[in-house]
C-alpha cells in the first residue's frame, strides 16, 4: 500500500504508525511544514509557506495563514505526483490547512483525517476560564471560533473517515461527521514507559533527588492557563506549608501553545510573581522543557503528579505518568473523566478549587497504601486500554486498511 501522511510537525501523532507501516512493507511518504526529521523508510518532504500573511485584519489572517500552507503543500504534492508517487490513502491533520487541496492532486486517494479537536462555542475550552475572557469581546470571539473550524469543515464532505484519540475529543465534532470517526488512542509504549527503581537525579546546584524524596511533578508543554498552571501556582504556598519536605518540579517552556499570550512577559512569570513572596523557592524547581529520557526519569521518582486541563486535548504526559507509576491528582474536567476513575486509578478535584487541590495532594502524599493502589490501577488502565503494541497500533493499522478498502470521495464535494 502507498500511504501519504500529512502533519505540520511530522511525525506528530504518527510517530509510531509511520514506522509500523514501513515495517510491514508499505511505501510511506510524509509531507510537513517544518524541517523534516529523518525517519527510516519514510520519504519526508518539507513544504513551508513561501511567505507569511500580509493581511492586517485579524479575522483574515486566520484563513490566509491556512491558505498559504495549503498552496505550499499543493505545489509540493504536484512535484511528488510528477515524480511517480500516487497514494492509495492520505492521512493527516486537517486543522492547519495543509491538506485542503491534496484531493485535487490525487482525486482517487481515500482521505482520512486525524480528529484532534473541533473548537466549539459552548461547553469546551472557550468560556471555561472567565478570568481570561474579555466579556466585551464575546460576540467577536464566537465569530473567530467559527473561523477556526472552517478548514476542518471543508474536509468533512471529501473525507472517508476520521481517527480520534479519545471519545471526548471525537465528540467535539459535529454529529454529521461523528459517525465516521473511529476512536483509537495514539498509544503508550508500556514496555519502555514503566516503573523503575534506583533512579536518582542530580540538579545543577549539586542536589541529588530520588524516590526517597517527596517529589511533586507538574508538566505542561508551555506553562499557561490551558493546563492549569495558574491554579497550581496559586495553590503552592499552602501546599508547601502543609508538606514542608516536598520538592516541586515544574516542567515546561515559557511560551504559549494554546490561548492568548499575556499582555507582557510570560505566563510563567506572571503567576509566579503573584505568589513568590509566599514560597520557599529552594524547594520549587523550574526545569524547563526536558529531554524525553530525563522527563521519564523525573516522572519515575514522582510521589505525586498533578495534571490539570481545560476541556481540551488530553496530554500524552498524563498517560505516561500513569504508565510509569506516578500517582495522579487531576482536574475533574471531561478529558480526565474519560481516563481517571476517582479513587481507583487517581484522584480528581474541581479545576478552580485550590483548596481541593491541596487536600487531594495531602491525601495522596500522606497515604502510602493509597498511592500503591492508585499506581497499580493506573498502569493497569494504560496496559488494558491504551497500550501501544497490543491495543492502539493494531487498531490504527486496521483503520488504515479499512480506509484503503473504501470508495474514494469526489475532490469537489456535491451538495
Amino acid at each position: 500500500m502507498r500511504v501519504l501522511l500529512v502533519h505540520q510537525n511530522f511525525p506528530g501523532q504518527f510517530k509510531h504508525l509511520a514506522p509500523a507501516l514501513v515495517a510491514r512493507g508499505d511505501e510511506v511518504v510524509a509531507l510537513t511544514m517544518n524541517a523534516p526529521q529523518p525517519m527510516a523508510g519514510v520519504d519526508i518532504h518539507s513544504a513551508p509557506p513561501k511567505s507569511g500573511t500580509q493581511s492586517t485584519h485579524l479575522w483574515t489572517q486566520e484563513m490566509e495563514t491556512k491558505l498559504l500552507r495549503a498552496e505550499s503543500a499543493f505545489t509540493r504534492a504536484i512535484a511528488i505526483r510528477d515524480a511517480g508517487f500516487s497514494p492509495d490513502v492520505i492521512v493527516g491533520h486537517p486543522a492547519w490547512g495543509d491538506m485542503l487541496f491534496l484531493k485535487e492532486v490525487w482525486p482517487a486517494a481515500r482521505l482520512g483525517i486525524y480528529c484532534e479537536f473541533f473548537y466549539g462555542l459552548d461547553g469546551l475550552d472557550s468560556g471555561f476560564d472567565r478570568e481570561f475572557e474579555d466579556v466585551s469581546q464575546g460576540d467577536e470571539n464566537r465569530a473567530r471560533i467559527k473561523l477556526k473550524t472552517l478548514p476542518q469543515r471543508l474536509h468533512f464532505p471529501i473525507a472517508n473517515a476520521g481517527l480520534s484519540p479519545t471519545h471526548f475529543q471525537a465528540n467535539t465534532y459535529p454529529s454529521s461527521f461523528r459517525d465516521r470517526i473511529t476512536v483509537v488512542h495514539d498509544g503508550i509504549d508500556t514496555d519502555v514507559i514503566k516503573p523503575s527503581t534506583g533512579v536518582s537525579l542530580k540538579l545543577g546546584s549539586g542536589l541529588e533527588v530520588s524516590a526517597k524524596d517527596e517529589i511533586i511533578t507538574f508538566v505542561s508543554r508551555n506553562l499557561e492557563p490551558y493546563r492549569g498552571y495558574h491554579v497550581f501556582l496559586r495553590a503552592l504556598p499552602e501546599l508547601q506549608r502543609r508538606r514542608p519536605n516536598a520538592r516541586i518540579f515544574i516542567i515546561g517552556a515559557d511560551g504559549v501553545s494554546y490561548g492568548a499570550r499575556p499582555e507582557t512577559g510570560t505566563w510563567k512569570q506572571h503567576f509566579l510573581s503573584e505568589v513568590i513572596e509566599r514560597l520557599d523557592m529552594s524547594r520549587v524547581h523550574f526545569v524547563g522543557a526536558l529531554a524525553y529520557p530525563l522527563f521519564l526519569q523525573l516522572l519515575s521518582i514522582s510521589r505525586l503528579h498533578v495534571y490539570l486541563t481545560y476541556p481540551f486535548v488530553l496530554s500524552w504526559s498524563l498517560m505516561e505518568a500513569m504508565a510509569i507509576g506516578a500517582p495522579i491528582l487531576g482536574s475533574d474536567t471531561a478529558p480526565l473523566q474519560e481516563v481517571i476513575r476517582h479513587g481507583e486509578n487517581g484522584l480528581l478535584f474541581p479545576f478552580f478549587d485550590q483548596t481541593a487541590l491541596v487536600d487531594g495532594a495531602e491525601r495522596i502524599l500522606g497515604d502510602a497504601a493509597l498511592r500503591e493502589r492508585l499506581t497499580v490501577n493506573a498502569r493497569r488502565t494504560i496496559i488494558d486500554e491504551y497500550d501501544l503494541k497490543t491495543r492502539c497500533l493494531p487498531r490504527q493499522i486496521a483503520w488504515i486498511d479499512a480506509l484503503a478498502a473504501m470508495e474514494a470521495k469526489p475532490a469537489l464535494f456535491e451538495e
